[in-house]
């Protein structure tokens, strides 16, 4: 391992730049979420179903917008791409806190459509600025970063929203978020190559795509949505190259084999954003609001390390496993009896998060034929937010009915029963292969 080439990179001046200012963009909306739920318990008196809701609500609207702000940012460029979400971030998430719970559903949906793409323009400039080896290591810098930001969000929307102060929390964040795509115009990062036809081959996207799932769990919502523009820009690509002929639209690709993927990444979202809800419901329920950032520091350190440690290893590991460890050990999550308890029942899971994800990307990659990946990992894109969308309300209807413990509770067993029906059909198939 080369850990030399984390100090070249580092000294290259618009790459430090940049990740210093994807970093700082990142806080606001880190916080948004913790802020958002916490609101909407606290202030407007909603349940967390309710909270949930909100936040599948705002999932939808980042899945549905990402790749349409990405392709803008290809056709437009940079600059001109990043306006309407200048104007809308601080409009909508100004207003946002003074609405009813009915109004707050549509704007939150409009506020996720048009979110600032802060995480897909930094790895896109990324891709740009650093080349060969340099490129895969300047994606792992800013997947920590990103876990860093992730650490301090958190933390400090909930100490915000515990003192009263959600309204203007909601409102600085809009702002903040503001500032920061002005801040991004004026810096201009490059988001393509000098060539037209220059741009990320195979290789380099499956390090796009680690880095997008190596900074989950905590913003699992950024990292579903960001596979599908990623996704559209390698096929782009590959088509002005001529790698690729006249496309037939089906899904011959569509195997058993990639369904069962598929639903693991659906089953990793769900379980993932259902335990982010269980986190802030357990801590609001006892009156430790404030400590929210502990636990979320522990459970984004354990899936950093989790994916450094699956990136070294010399065999892959079946994703349907992996998510069958990552929601078992989420269960025990439900028994935690204070801050402490619960930040260490949070490692083993979260040492399974960034493993889970990437061994799943891993395996769509080797399953479907590099002319059809694109659309292949668009897809499963769509099924990791659908996860993440019925995640948090699921989590937070068994709250609201039975108690905080039933959000991690729920999550982690219905990860479980879908891992062991997973299981049973895949042995079913191979008993009828070997009797063919």
């Amino acid at each position: 391992m080369n850990f030399a080439l984390y100090r070249e990179l580092l000294a290259v001046r618009p790459v430090r730049r940049l990740l210093l200012v994807g970093m700082i963009a990142r806080i606001p909306h880190s916080a948004a979420g913790v802020l958002l739920t916490l609101h909407i318990v606290l202030s407007l008196g909603q349940g967390y179903a309710a909270a949930g809701a909100a936040a599948a609500v705002m999932t939808i609207g980042i899945a549905v917008g990402a790749p349409w702000r990405g392709r803008r940012v290809d056709t437009v460029g940079l600059r001109k791409a990043l306006i309407p979400s200048v104007i809308s971030e601080t409009v909508i998430w100004s207003v946002v806190p003074h609405v009813s719970y009915e109004v707050l559903l549509p704007l939150v949906f409009i506020g996720g459509l048009l979110t600032l793409p802060i995480f897909s323009v930094v790895r896109q400039s990324l891709g740009v600025l650093a080349t060969g080896d340099r490129r895969r290591t300047a994606f792992a810098l800013d997947a920590i970063a990103t876990e860093l930001v992730f650490m301090i969000g958190p933390a400090v929307g909930a100490v915000v929203a515990t003192s009263g102060q959600s309204v203007l929390g909601l409102t600085v964040v809009g702002v903040a978020t503001s500032v920061a795509g002005l801040f991004l115009m004026w810096f201009n990062p490059p988001t393509r190559s000098a060539s037209p036809d220059a741009g990320l081959d195979a290789e380099e996207l499956e390090c796009a795509e680690a880095a997008v799932v190596a900074a989950a769990p905590a913003h699992v919502q950024e990292a579903a949505a960001e596979l599908a523009p990623l996704a559209a820009a390698a096929e782009e690509r590959q088509r002005r190259a001529g790698l690729r002929h006249r496309m037939v639209h089906n899904f011959s690709w569509f195997t058993p084999a990639v369904a069962a993927v598929f639903a693991v990444a659906a089953g990793a979202g769900m379980v993932l954003s259902g335990t982010d809800v269980g986190i802030v419901a357990a801590l609001q329920t006892g009156g430790h609001e404030s400590e929210i950032g502990i636990v979320f520091l522990f459970w984004c350190a354990a899936s950093v390390v989790g994916g450094l440690l699956y990136g070294a290893m010399h065999r892959p590991v079946s994703p349907i496993l992996l998510l069958l460890g990552m929601s078992a050990l989420t269960i025990p999550m439900a028994f935690a009896t204070d801050t402490w308890t619960l930040s260490l029942l949070s490692l083993l899971p979260g040492l399974l998060c960034a493993p889970v994800l990437s061994a799943a990307s891993e395996k769509v990659a080797e399953l479907v034929d590099e002319s059809r990946r694109g659309e292949a990992m668009g897809w499963y894109g769509s099924s990791l937010t659908g996860g993440v969308a019925l995640g948090a309300p699921l989590a937070g209807l068994f709250i609201d009915v039975i108690g905080p413990s039933a959000g991690f509770l729920s999550v982690g067993i219905a990860g479980v029963a879908l891992c062991l029906v997973g299981l049973s059909l895949q042995q079913v198939r191979r008993r009828r292969l070997a009797n063919v």
